[in-house]
């Protein structure tokens, strides 16, 4: 019997989403955690999309894929509150190429994050334009949406970066013809320090801990320092604790790396195994399937407010305050670049300026006066 998937209309808060319904069945439940942008939602116990103009369609292409029925006879159009609602709506024929580039990338396996971020990034430029036909688009276009579009908007730098190196990618790829936006001067980013928790404040963080499975997480983030997406995508056999090693699979740049798992928390994750027993991923949500990012985030802010620490601490924190401490107890800045799967040493070697390695050895002149403070 052909497995079937019925589509509904649902909206979780304010968030209109396509819902797909199905008897359990595992490997189903699998393949529908492989849709981009899937996700359980725990409260109302049903998988579920963000509802976009075309989702169904993309919906159909994926699962005519691994030959199973969809059932979309309950779905209706629903109309979204425009982005920029001063702009035109894309036309039928741009909305075709908008679906071509996201398909582009994602055959070419791009992140869900980055076909998000350069396919809104050219629908955003085509509107802008009026619908103008790609043919006719020139650098003239480009200079004119950049200054009177994002600069006269006062976006951030990194996300005219992003806009431009979308279309650019675009037009490079599916119209074969070069847009220039090297003639955009692009004002240089700021070059701000990462943030650090002292090893005081990290150990207050992970001790405001009672839940063995959050505990768990926050060790990991920092003893491996890991991003929080290499953690969530963890899998229960990418940990290899006889070796003493994690391998960290599809990191930043889809590279491969392994990072030492330190034998102090083999027992802390034996117990953990044997309270949670998960399934596939390391960490492992209430109905199964990948713990949330959202949910991380709310357990490291609750751990933070409990250890009375007045910061704004992320998950990325904790990889930097990783990468920091190890520098101060010297070590060579290429293992740690090792670790941290940076492909540059330059982008490690920020770390030298927020470590106190070397200042602590620098004598204040003060210390050298027969001065009474």
């Amino acid at each position: 019997m052909r497995k079937t998937i019925i589509l509904k209309n649902d909206r979780f808060q304010k968030l209109h989403v396509i819902r797909l319904e199905f008897p359990y069945d595992f490997e189903l439940k699998e393949t529908v955690k492989g849709f981009p942008e899937c996700k359980w939602y725990l409260k109302e116990r049903v998988w579920a999309v963000p509802y976009t103009p075309t989702q169904v369609s993309e919906l159909l292409q994926y699962f005519k894929e691994k030959k199973i029925w969809l059932d979309y006879s309950q779905i209706q159009k629903v109309d979204l509150p425009e982005k920029n609602p001063d702009l035109p709506v894309l036309n039928v024929f741009l909305q075709a190429e908008i679906q071509r580039f996201k398909e582009w990338l994602r055959n070419r396996r791009y992140s869900e994050s980055t076909i998000k971020t350069y396919s809104e990034a050219v629908a955003l430029f085509f509107r802008f334009l009026d619908n103008k036909l790609p043919s006719a688009i020139t650098n003239e276009d480009l200079e004119v949406f950049n200054r009177d579009y994002i600069i006269r908007r006062k976006y951030s730098v990194s996300y005219q970066s992003q806009v431009i190196n979308g279309v650019k990618l675009y037009f490079n790829i599916l119209e074969e013809r070069v847009l220039n936006p090297d003639i955009i001067k692009r004002p240089k980013q700021a070059k701000s320090l990462p943030n650090v928790l002292s090893r005081e404040e990290i150990m207050n963080i992970l001790q405001a801990l009672t839940n063995l499975k959050h505990r768990f997480m926050l060790v990991l983030l920092y003893s491996c320092g890991l991003r929080r997406g290499e953690l969530l995508n963890l899998q229960v056999m990418h940990v290899q604790h006889e070796r003493g090693v994690i391998l960290v699979k599809n990191g930043k740049g889809k590279k491969d790396r392994i990072v030492r798992f330190p034998e102090m928390l083999h027992g802390l994750y034996r117990e953990y195994l044997k309270a949670y027993v998960p399934k596939k991923y390391l960490i492992e949500g209430r109905g199964g399937g990948q713990y949330s990012a959202k949910s991380l985030a709310e357990v490291l802010r609750g751990a933070v407010e409990k250890a009375g620490i007045k910061k704004p601490v992320t998950p990325h924190w904790l990889r930097h305050s990783y990468a920091t401490h190890l520098h101060e107890g010297r070590t060579d800045i290429r293992y740690i670049q090792e670790l941290l799967g940076h492909q540059s040493s330059r982008t490690t070697e920020i770390y030298t300026h927020v470590s106190n390695r070397e200042i602590k050895e620098i004598r204040s002149p003060i210390e050298d006066m027969d001065i009474k403070i």
